[in-house]
């Protein structure tokens, strides 16, 4: 899953809805993705894989590698 396509989807794909709908998925907050985590569930298919491994980065420390990547040209 830690591969660099993710990683780069990490850092220019849009949230499709909700609360945070068309911010970049790296940019969600964390209590965010945990309430996805604890209270409701993942959403389904590639977006749900990209959020569980962004609150894997995020929870770890490593969200500041990805962040620099937004300003790269797209994937």
């Amino acid at each position: 899953m830690l591969e660099k396509e993710n990683i780069l989807k990490l850092a220019h794909m849009k949230m499709p809805f909700g609360k945070y709908a068309g911010r970049v998925l790296i940019d969600l907050p964390e209590e965010y993705l945990l309430w996805f985590q604890n209270k409701a569930q993942w959403p389904e298919g590639e977006l749900g894989r990209l959020l569980q491994l962004c609150l894997a980065l995020k929870v770890e420390g490593l969200d500041s590698v990805v962040k620099p990547l937004k300003d790269s040209s797209r994937y």
